[in-house]
């Protein structure tokens, strides 16, 4: 078994930032990329940013210059530093990890959501 358990989310006015964290824990032997996806009422999911075991980041046009991914490879934790927040900006955050159990199953998990709001 392995959890996904975001925090950091939370009312904002625009301009403002926001940090949100998920940890990965359980039978875990290697968390590979982990990411960050949105999704606005009434929209698709969206990718946000990505970053591989490595460091290797990717991030949506929307975001790029204003959010910064990081990992803790040695606590299996990803952050989203998002400054500069915009209303646009407004949805509910999953964290999205690549986990190798101790069983050697790859497999996509998720967290449970945390909401980020932006007042304009």
């Amino acid at each position: 078994q392995v959890q996904l358990v975001e925090s950091g989310g939370g009312l904002v006015q625009t301009g403002g930032s926001l940090r949100l964290s998920c940890a990965a824990s359980g039978s875990i032997f290697r968390v590979n990329a982990m990411g960050w996806y949105r999704q606005a009422p009434g929209k698709q999911r969206e990718l946000v940013a990505t970053i591989t075991s490595g460091g290797s980041t990717n991030y949506a046009d929307s975001v790029k210059g204003r959010f910064t991914i990081s990992r803790d490879n040695a606590k299996n934790t990803v952050y989203l530093q998002m400054n500069s927040l915009k209303p646009e900006d407004t949805a509910v955050y999953y964290c999205n990890a690549q986990v190798v159990d101790l069983r050697w199953r790859q497999r996509d998990y998720w967290g449970q959501g945390t909401q980020v709001t932006v007042s304009s």
